[in-house]
């Protein structure tokens, strides 16, 4: 079998923390997110040519960004939706930028995730958002309502507020059913089931989740990645949910230190990359079981986890790996960020030999 090979294509130093990069949907642009040492807001759009990233649109607002993401935009509009340090949710005409198209005080702290579905061509129903906050809050946000959340899960009366540090939307497979999974501080998963307006599952990792990722939002729940500090990701089997134990995972150790983010490749959903707290990056690949689902002793179905393989693994920073994005249109091709203040845009080679 050919390795993939991981080669570093461009870097770029910058002058302020990077948060968030994002490829924007059928282009050779990606937008980058963070914070000028003087507390604003950094938008940069950077354009990929001739072996170079050029500087397209260079945006300043007057508090810092923390997430992005295309995830509710329709293909012709592309507009990036962005969660800030001021706890706003804030939508974003990336050629028009001086006033937002959408805004709304979402959060009375920082937004630590954000997340799209029903855009992009990918999943149905409505074009919504989520986002995740310090708060202990996870809300649903549809930008065709100007102001309140369409949903929102939070602590009851009397229990503890816990930092959400990850949201992400999955089996929006038709008009109806939709979930959102929310990671926290304290290694708490859980899953959302928007249609019931129910928590269907929950479990502790027993590390912070700094990432959670379906491997695929349009599908009836299949695969789920948690990345959790403490060195540790998490891959779930979604598709059966057994009464007691809920869903199959196996736990994988890398990096040797904080799993910052999960990110699947789009051409290929077996297929996933993990970045680490040490500015290294790694390949994986996930393998199914020859059964997917077994009977217990009380003839319940059980889900069965499968195996994942390190494909190839390469240290980029000396800092964390603090965004990583596959290009939607162009097998292998994604960018990152990281605490040294550099973007990289990288090439995976050999992807679709593995």
């Amino acid at each position: 079998m050919d390795k993939p090979q991981i080669i570093a294509h461009i870097q770029k130093s910058l002058n302020y923390t990077l948060f968030d990069g994002k490829w924007v949907p059928c282009s050779a642009k990606f937008v980058v997110l963070g914070s000028h040492a003087r507390g604003t807001g950094a938008l940069q759009v950077y354009e990929v040519a001739h072996g170079d990233v050029k500087l397209v649109h260079d945006i300043e607002k007057s508090k810092a960004f923390k997430c992005g993401t295309f995830g509710a935009s329709s293909l012709q509009q592309r507009y990036l939706a962005t969660g800030g340090f001021d706890g706003k949710v804030q939508i974003w005409n990336l050629e028009s930028s001086d006033v937002p198209i959408y805004s709304v005080t979402g959060h009375t702290e920082i937004i630590n995730a954000i997340d799209g579905v029903g855009g992009m061509g990918i999943g149905e129903g409505a074009p919504e958002l989520v986002t995740g906050s310090r708060d202990g809050a996870v809300k649903v946000w549809d930008p065709r309502q100007k102001s309140d959340p369409v949903a929102t899960m939070e602590p009851g009366e009397g229990e503890t507020k816990r930092d959400c540090w990850s949201v992400a939307f999955g089996h929006a497979y038709n008009a109806h059913d939709r979930c959102v999974c929310a990671g926290y501080d304290n290694g708490d998963l859980k899953l959302f089931d928007l249609r019931a307006m129910a928590l269907r599952w929950e479990t502790n990792v027993k590390n912070g989740v700094c990432c959670v990722e379906f491997d695929r939002k349009d599908i009836s729940m299949n695969k789920l990645v948690a990345a959790t500090l403490e060195a540790k990701f998490h891959v779930f089997d979604m598709r059966t949910q057994h009464p007691k134990s809920g869903f199959a995972g196996l736990t994988e150790k890398a990096h040797k230190s904080t799993v910052w983010l999960g990110r699947h490749l789009p051409q290929n959903r077996d297929i996933f990359m993990t970045c680490g707290g040490n500015g290294s990056l790694n390949l994986w690949k996930y393998s199914y079981p020859a059964k997917r689902v077994e009977k217990d002793a009380e003839d319940l179905e059980r889900g069965v986890a499968g195996t994942v393989n390190l494909l190839q693994n390469v240290t980029l920073s000396t800092q964390p790996i603090s965004s990583f994005d596959w290009s939607p249109d162009k097998e292998g091709l994604c960018v990152c960020t990281s605490f040294d203040q550099t973007l990289r845009v990288l090439i995976v080679t050999k992807l679709n030999r593995v």
